[in-house]
């Protein structure tokens, strides 16, 4: 099950492998992914993939994100025993690799 919401220019896609109608889930998923916004506001996309893995029974859900900026795409994939720690893991290392890509741009520009 895949949903897309646009927010203020920044496009969320949130997809649900082997599992549905978690919509708080994707709630916090799409708030966690949109205060990336405040480290970098030229994102122009991001994609969401919340998976949940039946037969891990310690770390069986998987959250990849997967975020477009121009001319570069950055990916994050973590797993956990929890959606909320693996988003927020995915959303932390993603915060890191939008921090190095803004600093290249600064770079570029003096």
């Amino acid at each position: 099950m895949t949903k897309a919401l646009d927010n203020d220019a920044v496009n969320v896609k949130v997809t649900l492998r082997h599992s549905n109608n978690h919509t708080d889930i994707e709630e916090y998923a799409r708030n966690a992914v949109l205060s990336l916004v405040n480290v970098y506001s030229g994102i122009i996309s991001c994609h969401i993939i919340l998976d949940h893995q039946k037969n891990d029974f310690e770390k069986n859900k998987l959250a990849e994100i997967t975020v477009h900026v121009p001319q570069n795409v950055l990916v994050a994939k973590e797993a956990g025993a929890a959606y909320e720690q693996t988003i927020d893991n995915c959303v932390a290392a993603l915060s890191r690799q939008l921090q190095k890509y803004k600093e290249k741009l600064q770079e570029k520009l003096q």
